[in-house]
């Protein structure tokens, strides 16, 4: 998956880019409220 360019992860500030389920979250333990996510493919149903 690439990695859209509004998608932003400063390791400096603790952020960490983890895939989950096809999708893309941007995760900090330090601040929480620094989440991004990019959607995935769409669900098969």
């Amino acid at each position: 998956m690439k990695v859209r360019a509004s998608v932003k992860a400063d390791p400096n500030k603790g952020d960490k880019i983890v895939r989950r389920r096809g999708r893309l979250y941007v995760i900090n333990k330090r601040d929480p409220n620094r989440k991004q996510r990019q959607k995935g493919p769409a669900k098969k149903k």
